[in-house]
């Protein structure tokens, strides 16, 4: 019996480490949309572009 709070805490840890590599793995995935938010970029300043417009920076507003 003196063995079985060591082994609860090994299964807890092994439980942890098991869920955040299933984590990671869907981290690394790429998800739908993705492209188009790296196409949502201002290719001068690197800003997010919001709406069709043009970027601040080009309209020479950038502070």
């Amino acid at each position: 019996m003196p063995g079985l709070v060591s082994d609860l805490v090994v299964k807890i840890v092994i439980l942890f480490l098991v869920a955040m590599g299933v984590l990671a793995m869907f981290g690394r995935l790429r998800f739908p949309g993705q492209n188009r938010l790296s196409q949502a970029k201002c290719r001068k300043c690197g800003r997010y572009r919001i709406g069709k417009g043009p970027c601040s920076c080009e309209k020479g507003k950038l502070k």
